[in-house]
């Protein structure tokens, strides 16, 4: 349970891996230049789409066609226990504009009522090239209870190398270089990189491999298609035409052998999670979408 925001990102992120889809203040480099830019009120409206579904030939090349700079989207989070969901806190997803990066911040918050029985703040953020959301740079902070931890990870991916700098807090870090094979992604970059895939031409069960960095490990996972759902209902938010998706889980004390997550995923340009559902090792968990706003295109798989 200590876990539930930092699964809630996991899954929301690698969620919008599935396809589509905090922060910390450091001083110099391009990297972190003043935050601006916020999305146009509103764009045009697309023509008939249907997403399509291919891996793109070159994964250290993605040009980004579906997210925009000043996009928000925040899910609540329900965590089942005992037959009843307490509604437990929310993750915020914020696209911000750099000369040439996305800033993406992911915050999770525990709600007050829930804080009793354990409070959690977790700020991610990544820093993605915007030629080919590749990270520059990643940064975990947690502090979940009393467990806290901090992790800067800088990436050279021209140099087939990362530095992890690690510790309890940012004052008290040591550094791990990680050697890269390939390009590769972080926890978040993987989610915006995967909204730009196309999957026309996928087939129900037909599997995406995928690899990130996280935790100073490099985890070769993969992402299944399901197929189309016409008909997907969001609690407080409405029905929608989506994709469904299952991401590959990492067995451990959060997850149990064979354990399957279902991302439901808007079948239109969009392509963001409406609706992620799994079980842990006691009980189940549920992201759903709360909120959007500044999307690049208009909400088309709504049903009515």
């Amino acid at each position: 349970m200590k876990f539930l925001l930092r699964l809630a990102l996991l899954f929301a992120l690698p969620a919008g891996l599935l396809l589509n889809t905090a922060a910390v203040d450091f001083s110099g480099g391009e990297y972190l230049a003043p935050l601006t830019s916020t999305a146009p009120a509103s764009a045009p409206a697309p023509s008939a789409f249907h997403p399509p579904m291919a891996l793109p030939a070159d994964v250290c090349e993605t040009e980004n066609n579906v997210f925009q700079a000043g996009e928000k989207i925040v899910y609540k989070l329900y965590y089942n226990w005992n037959f009843v969901w307490l509604a437990a806190g929310e993750v915020t997803f914020l696209v911000h504009d750099l000369p040439n990066q996305y800033h993406v911040m992911v915050r999770g918050r525990t709600y007050e009522s829930y804080e009793w029985f354990y409070s959690v703040r977790d700020n991610y953020e990544s820093y993605l090239d915007k030629k080919t959301l590749l990270p520059k740079i990643h940064i975990k902070d947690i502090q979940e209870g009393g467990y806290t931890r901090y992790d800067r990870t800088t990436f050279y991916q021209d140099k087939g190398r990362a530095v992890s700098a690690r510790g309890k807090t940012r004052d008290d870090l040591k550094e791990k270089e990680i050697p890269l094979e390939e390009c590769m992604h972080d926890l978040i970059s993987i989610v915006y990189y995967a909204r730009n895939l196309d999957y026309e031409e996928m087939t129900v069960n037909q599997k995406i491999p995928i690899k990130i960095l996280m935790d100073q490990e490099i985890y070769p996972l993969s992402l299944k298609y399901l197929g189309p759902e016409e008909d997907t209902k969001v609690k407080g938010v409405g029905r929608f035409r989506t994709q469904k998706f299952s991401p590959q889980l990492i067995a451990g004390d959060v997850f149990k052998e064979g354990d399957e997550m279902k991302i439901y995923v808007t079948d239109d340009e969009n392509k963001i999670p409406v609706l992620i559902e799994s079980p842990v090792s006691v009980g189940s968990v549920k992201a759903v979408l709360k909120s959007y706003k500044g999307l690049k295109y208009p909400m088309t798989a709504q049903v009515e």
